[in-house]
């Protein structure tokens, strides 16, 4: 979870650019076309940023480092739940082994893995849809939106540091 703060604030970083560049060369297009009202002017075609590129390029790198984190999360999900049911047909058999965690029983430790993985998928899938656009927006309201939905994470809910935390004490990763 360390690695995907500090990408999401490298990410944050990176789009904040992408903002700039972007009112910067809105502010000097409609400088542009004030000088150029003239009747018969042509518009200049817009120029090729190669700043915005490269500041896309890194965003796009910093969501491949996302996707890889939630990838893990979801395989750890799918081992978590092969370990319940290896669990359940033991526990069928008659071989009641000691538990595995702290506390919590394995199916509970499955579903706080599940509850994990699905809002971090949730939030990479926003994360993809604010990569695809934010380079071609023109509205800067809704680059703005942008900017703060990258920040804020909304699909990540208060309580995934606290599960996290639980999870980590009860696998003895961490002690009291």
């Amino acid at each position: 979870m360390m690695k995907w703060e500090r990408l999401n604030d490298n990410g944050f970083t990176t789009a904040n650019k992408i903002v700039n560049i972007k009112i910067s060369e809105q502010f000097q297009d409609n400088k542009m076309e004030i000088a150029c009202d003239n009747p018969g002017s042509e518009k200049p075609a817009p120029k090729y940023s190669e700043e915005l590129d490269n500041c896309c390029e890194e965003l796009l790198e910093t969501l491949k480092h996302m996707t890889k984190i939630q990838l893990k999360m979801e395989k750890l999900t799918s081992t978590t739940k092969a370990i319940c049911d290896l669990e359940a047909f033991h526990h069928r058999a008659g071989n009641c082994t000691a538990p595995i965690f702290h506390t919590w029983p394995t199916p509970y430790f499955y579903e706080v893995s599940l509850k994990l993985s699905e809002m971090y998928k949730k939030e990479l899938q926003l994360k993809q849809t604010i990569v695809q656009e934010i380079a071609h927006s023109a509205d800067q309201d809704l680059m703005m939106v942008y900017l703060s939905s990258w920040l804020y994470q909304p699909y990540i809910e208060n309580s995934s540091k606290l599960l996290l935390e639980a999870m980590l004490l009860e696998t003895r990763h961490r002690r009291c």
